[in-house]
């Protein structure tokens, strides 16, 4: 317990120091939201890294693998080829022109010039300010849980201390301080990866023994995944069970896809000063992401190996059914005490650089876009302070959602951000930054109908989220729409169908087919986005 906090306290004063250079290098709005745009390519990789590997992937996503097994590395393979290579090449380098040249600072704000749409800005904005803090509170969540286990603090007093921590310097230091801890922490998670994969494979004996006796544990799955179509940890999913289709279209697709339109990933991509800096993004970027979501996904599943060895249990079992707490007692129950200690602080970083990102994103979207597209201001970014109230705003929501979610939520609750994210926000983005024949009707119905149709589809047809909000019982006295189909046939099994998968490709039809059918933008407007893209 000294050793943990001792460690910790080291660690917050890095942190601390960090965001007050923060706070001293940031002397205007463009420092506060966008770093000054002269961000190194290592800081900017090692940010948007670790503020897309979160304890949502690590601590939940982690829990997900010990239950399904070496399936999410599917999952781990799209988050390094859609969500680095393909967002930073194809993505970064027009968001980062177009950002430049429309002046934009938000995410919303680059949709919003982009379409010449102020309801476009602030309607983005809405949706961002209003669901970011449930994938917040999940982030959360997950390191409340870790010092839970941890250092046996009561899970409540952490939702507290651990916000309080995070308030002070992103609330203060804006972008800045954001992206310096960012990089601090993204290499503290690096390092104790590479050592939790190394012991895990020396404790079963080496990479073929542990992988061997992961298999010869396929008689073991619980008789619930079983039914639901797992074959083993390592032998895969009945292809179309209910469990095949929560991994690949939930897991896999909603989460690997929704990458893309991540808005506090995006904006990362105008906080740098040339394309250079991009490119050599991807090489750091990518290396993170296989070290650390790579490693935990072989590591989540693996547990039951050694869990069994050791005590006679798999994981679930060790966790007393919380998904959430596999990681947390994995790390207390066998890795050495040192590593408690150290993987506590790799933890806290994780969690740290995603939350100061999703308070950051929350609150400017709030303030910059919200506020301006509601009083028509144009001066909102010369007031700080707004911005910092929308960030204060974004914190409450979050500390409020992370006390009401019931537990095994983590890896829920981000699948649900990714996916309505895509849902919403890809077409528009991806067709604004390459199609000049998109216009403004087109992107509008797009955005809106993706939304509404993602959301749609939760709250009547998706069992997880239909069942929790009840909604469809209220009005139809049935869990789902689909609910009373034959057992095994296709509508039945639509309750298993992520929303992602119906209301992405509705959102692309609405964004091309109103496209053709209505006015276009104004030539010099158009002129203006790409005058910097060719």
């Amino acid at each position: 317990m000294v050793i943990k906090l001792i460690t910790s306290l080291l660690y917050f004063g890095i942190v601390f120091y960090l965001g007050w250079k923060g706070w001293k290098e940031t002397k205007n709005a463009g420092d506060y939201m966008l770093a000054g745009r002269s961000v190194n390519p290592f800081v900017m990789a090692m940010s948007y890294g670790a503020t897309f590997i979160s304890t949502s992937a690590i601590i939940g996503f982690g829990g997900v693998a010990a239950m399904f097994g070496m399936s999410l590395l599917w999952l781990a393979f799209l988050n390094i080829f859609v969500g680095i290579f393909l967002a930073m090449v194809f993505l970064g380098k027009r968001t980062r022109r177009m950002g430049l040249v429309l002046n934009c600072h938000t995410f919303p704000e680059l949709l919003g010039k982009r379409y010449n749409s102020k309801f476009i800005q602030g309607f983005s904005g809405g949706i961002i300010f209003f669901f970011i803090p449930v994938y917040a509170a999940a982030v959360l969540t997950g390191i409340c849980r870790m010092t839970e286990v941890s250092l046996g603090l009561p899970y409540e007093w952490m939702l507290i201390g651990i916000t309080a921590i995070l308030s002070l310097y992103v609330i203060t230091g804006g972008m800045k301080a954001v992206m310096y801890t960012d990089a601090f922490q993204g290499t503290i998670m690096v390092g104790m990866m590479v050592f939790l994969l190394g012991y895990t494979y020396y404790l079963l004996g080496g990479v073929i023994p542990a992988h061997e006796t992961l298999t010869s544990m396929a008689h073991l799955v619980p008789d619930s995944l079983q039914k639901g179509g797992i074959l083993g940890w390592t032998q895969g999913t009945e292809t179309g069970s209910p469990l095949w289709l929560v991994i690949y279209t939930t897991i896999v697709y909603g989460v690997g896809i929704g990458v893309l339109a991540q808005p506090q990933l995006a904006v990362r991509f105008m906080t740098v000063s040339s394309d250079k800096e991009l490119n050599r993004a991807v090489l750091y970027g990518s290396v993170f992401i296989l070290l650390t979501i790579g490693v935990i996904y072989v590591v989540g599943a693996l547990s039951n190996a050694i869990f069994f060895n050791q005590f006679g249990k798999i994981s679930i079992q060790m966790a007393g059914g919380n998904l959430d707490k596999i990681v947390p007692v994995f790390i207390e129950k066998v890795m050495p005490p040192w590593f408690s200690a150290m993987f506590l602080l790799a933890m806290f970083a994780a969690a740290m650089s995603t939350l100061s990102s999703q308070f950051h994103i929350g609150g400017t979207s709030l303030a910059h876009d919200v506020s301006r597209t509601i009083m028509r201001s144009r001066n909102t970014l010369s007031v700080p302070s707004i911005n910092q109230l929308g960030i204060v705003a974004t914190i409450i929501a979050t500390l409020v959602w992370a006390w009401l979610l019931p537990p095994s939520i983590v890896a829920r609750a981000t699948a649900f951000f990714f996916g309505l994210s895509g849902a919403t926000f890809l077409p528009a983005y991806v067709l604004g930054l390459y199609w000049k024949g998109i216009t403004k009707t087109g992107a509008k119905m797009s955005i809106v109908g993706g939304f509404t149709i993602s959301m749609l589809w939760m709250l009547f047809i998706h069992k997880k989220e239909a069942a929790a909000i009840g909604l469809c019982q209220t009005l139809f006295g049935k869990v789902t729409l689909v609910a009373d189909a034959a057992p095994g046939s296709t509508m039945f099994l639509l309750q298993w169908v992520d929303p992602n998968v119906v209301a992405l490709p509705i959102s692309i039809a609405l964004a091309v087919g109103v496209s053709l059918f209505s006015r276009n933008l104004a030539k010099d407007h158009i002129q203006l986005c790409w005058q910097n893209c060719s």
